[in-house]
């Protein structure tokens, strides 16, 4: 071995590795990224909707599911998340007096794929609720108004 060969060691290959780790790294941490922004998208568009649907101005219940689902779409669109499979739906709805209205919002979210792995999930979905109550001293909306929240505490729910 001459001087100029001592202290040679081979490892560039690492450097190569390394920053095939790193860029890997990225990608799916920017996917974990997107699934907890979708969380948060949708779990703020539950909360729209069924904000929207219990204190809408009108006596028609079609009217005030039309006004949530909007409320939602809007919301999703804002925060970046308008696509066509999004769900928005209520579960089982009243239009009552103190009647409680939950929304279910989900948002599919593309999983990323490696090039030759085909394990895991093609998307995940981020999937959140809100439950609101039909506020007991509006107007317009069915149900006695003279009993007010002593309604809400009854078993008539």
């Amino acid at each position: 071995m001459t001087e100029r060969e001592a202290g040679q060691v081979g490892g560039i290959e690492a450097i190569a590795f390394g920053l095939l780790v790193v860029v890997i790294g990225v990608l799916l941490f920017s996917n974990a990224w997107g699934v907890v922004d979708a969380k948060t998208a949708a779990r703020t568009a539950a909360r729209e909707a069924a904000r929207t649907y219990a204190t809408a101005a009108t006596s028609d219940p079609s009217v005030a599911e039309g006004e949530a689902d909007l409320a939602a779409r809007q919301t999703l669109a804002q925060m970046g998340w308008s696509r066509d499979d999004v769900s928005v739906r209520p579960v089982q709805p009243r239009f009552l007096r103190c009647a409680e209205i939950t929304y279910v919002v989900t948002v599919p979210v593309p999983a990323f794929r490696l090039a030759g792995l085909a394990a895991g999930p093609a998307s995940f979905r981020a999937v959140a609720r809100h439950t609101e109550r039909v506020d007991p001293y509006r107007s317009g909306v069915p149900g006695d108004p003279t009993t007010g929240a002593a309604a809400c505490n009854g078993p008539e729910r």
